[in-house]
């Protein structure tokens, strides 16, 4: 069976992995672009989103992982976009433009389902109401043989571990304390028991750490 994976979550000294106050401008709120600066280096991010070269090295090695063998991608709505309850906006497409990083099927997790929306690149975001388990069904089929990636944000990704959904999760966790926001680990005590943990620092400061499912 196809495998889900968390990649790149960068979460601060004190386990906010998203800061407060989220607007358009700032999807990260007050956080800014802090915890992902270590990702916006990397060469895999470069070539994405710039079109040119960036850094190699551990957190490249780390960075690289996120789009291989996946075939569909589940997000939270604030992941999405900033808007909330019913949609003032619809023609809103995003944060990544008219051709979104992506370039598989994207499930948004909603309780106000829309039309879904085909993008350039083969990104089509498909927004529904449904739990984790049924998010996961719709994605595995629409993935095929391929994985199936856990985008975000911190509650998306905590509600999937908390449902025992996630066999890879990579957290990098940057030397920053945000005070605020949106944490990752609240009410996952002793999730370490179910996988095994690996960790590698990085030059940049960062602490990689991997979780991966026990046998």
């Amino acid at each position: 069976m196809s495998q889900v994976r968390v990649h790149n979550m960068g979460v601060s000294l004190d386990g906010f992995a998203t800061g407060a106050d989220q607007t358009l401008e700032a999807p990260f709120g007050h956080a800014g672009s802090r915890l992902m600066e270590w990702f916006m280096a990397t060469n895999t991010f470069q070539s994405m989103h710039a079109g040119g070269a960036g850094s190699h090295g551990v957190d490249e090695a780390f960075a690289g992982q996120w789009g291989p063998g996946i075939g569909a991608e589940i997000m939270g709505r604030n992941k999405f976009g900033p808007q909330r309850g019913p949609w003032e906006d619809e023609e809103w497409t995003g944060w990544w433009g008219e051709d979104p990083p992506f370039h598989t099927p994207v499930f948004v997790l909603t309780h106000h389902p829309r039309p879904t929306l085909e993008m350039e690149g083969g990104t089509t975001f498909h927004f529904i109401d449904a739990s984790p388990q049924e998010a996961l069904e719709l994605a595995r089929e629409a993935a095929g043989d391929l994985d199936v990636r856990i985008g975000g944000g911190p509650i998306t990704v905590r509600q999937f571990l908390d449902a025992d959904l996630v066999d890879h999760l990579h957290v990098a966790v940057v030397p920053i304390v945000l005070g605020r926001g949106e944490r990752l680990w609240d009410g996952l005590e002793g999730m370490e028991e179910r996988f095994e943990v690996e960790a590698v620092a990085s030059p940049s400061g960062v602490t990689h750490l991997s979780f991966t499912r026990r046998r």
